[in-house]
């Protein structure tokens, strides 16, 4: 059996063993981050408002810089940090209906178009301004922009993005999204914006899908499900934006040379659940079923990239990386909120 000195290293390895070898390498590892995301939920749910993904990934971070996961884990734990959350961008699909986002009329799809278009040119501009890698500003952008965790999934294999520029950018969106959580309704009140108004605006401008759950609950007076529809209308983009990044990359590759596909297949699995909720009636057993599942994969996949993570490498990232993020969530905060204005 090969040695294994990194966990990108192990990926590698992982396709290249017999099958029943592979599986019994990644039971152990798999097993810790289930075990991990379960901690996660546990604790989540004692301290309202505190997201299980953070705690998945400080409790990965934790466990990694503490020396408590042997070499043996390792391709468990890359498994568990790629796999579900592939399958949770996959489930997501179920929460979007386009009837529920028809309703709301055409000026919500147009300020998601804006919301990502900018939020991605001006992310990825500041980030160049500021030094910050370009695979790491892109991922930051996307995730910023789009829909958090998952966006981050769904671009970081078509830029070959590493382990720690995809923790990172993960671990940003997590942050400052949670940290969305009281700001948004505060300023709301402030600005004296309606709940519809301030649904809008939180929906366009927070990172996660469950905080903007969070928000919308703390806004009250119907902006619950505005507020998500309008996020969903963004998470729709993943797919346009997947594509135009991987045919950027197809461009640019060397001739010859391995190429991602136009859209990742699990991006496809989003699209075509999106297509079922919206054209067929699901019970809402099943629906509340399937978004448990999907934050529990994404829960998993976080403790999973976490336990990828060197504190060392992660500080040596920088300031810079934060800043970026501060302004990136700045920048599509404002448009949101311009936006809200506009066609609530």
């Amino acid at each position: 059996m090969p040695a294994t000195g990194s966990s990108t290293a192990t990926q590698s390895q992982i396709p290249r063993t017999p099958v029943p070898g592979t599986v019994l390498r990644i039971v152990p590892g798999l097993a810790v981050a289930l075990a991990g995301a379960l901690a996660a939920v546990g604790t989540a749910a004692l301290i309202p408002g505190l997201s299980p993904l953070l705690v998945a990934i400080v409790l990965g971070i934790a466990a990694r810089n503490m020396g408590l996961l042997p070499e043996r884990l390792a391709p468990g734990l890359a498994f568990a940090g790629r796999v579900p959350l592939r399958l949770g961008i996959v489930v997501l699909g179920l929460q979007l209906s386009l009837k529920d986002l028809a309703s709301l009329g055409w000026g919500v799809p147009a300020l998601a178009v804006c919301v990502v278009v900018v939020g991605i040119l001006a992310t990825v501009l500041l980030g160049r301004l500021l030094r910050v890698p370009r695979r790491q500003a892109l991922l930051v952008a996307c995730g910023f922009s789009i829909c958090g965790a998952a966006a981050v999934a769904g671009v970081e294999s078509v830029v070959d993005a590493d382990e720690e520029e995809t923790v990172t950018a993960v671990a940003l969106v997590v942050l400052f999204g949670t940290l969305m959580i009281p700001i948004v309704p505060v300023l709301a009140g402030l600005i004296g914006l309606d709940s519809r108004v301030g649904a809008v605006w939180a929906g366009a401008s927070v990172h996660e899908v469950a905080q903007v759950v969070a928000v919308g609950g703390l806004l009250g007076g119907g902006a619950l499900g505005v507020a998500v529809t309008v996020k969903l209308a963004r998470v729709l983009m993943l797919a346009p934006v997947a594509a135009v990044l991987s045919w950027r990359q197809r461009r640019s590759g060397p001739a010859g040379g391995r190429r991602p596909p136009l859209v990742p297949l699990f991006v496809l699995g989003f699209v075509a659940l999106v297509a079922v909720r919206s054209l067929m009636p699901l019970p809402a057993g099943a629906l509340g079923a399937a978004s448990g599942v999907q934050a529990f994969l994404l829960t998993t996949a976080m403790f999973g990239l976490g336990a990828g993570v060197r504190i060392r490498s992660l500080v040596a990232r920088g300031g810079r990386t934060l800043a970026l993020a501060a302004c990136s969530t700045l920048v599509v905060g404002t448009v949101g909120l311009v936006g809200a204005l506009a066609i609530a």
